[in-house]
């Protein structure tokens, strides 16, 4: 059975928003900001297959970040 991309979603279920440093302003498990995050929903599959593309990066930096306080 296919997985319509449109239906894609990189939430881990690990939901906590880093304050400071490298990773500030993103999710320790998926790697988005709360605006990708808000408006996932409604973005189109092209929006979100960007914001997926950016996030191998982001989940280097998360991984590298100090833990959470």
């Amino acid at each position: 059975m296919a997985v319509r991309a449109s239906a894609l979603s990189p939430c881990t279920g690990v939901c906590t928003i880093d304050k400071a440093g490298d990773a500030a302003g993103l999710c320790r498990g998926c790697a988005r900001t709360l605006d990708e995050i808000a408006a996932w929903g409604a973005m189109t599959t092209g929006q979100r297959q960007a914001i997926m593309a950016l996030l191998p990066e982001r989940r280097a930096t998360v991984a590298g970040a100090a833990p959470p306080r």
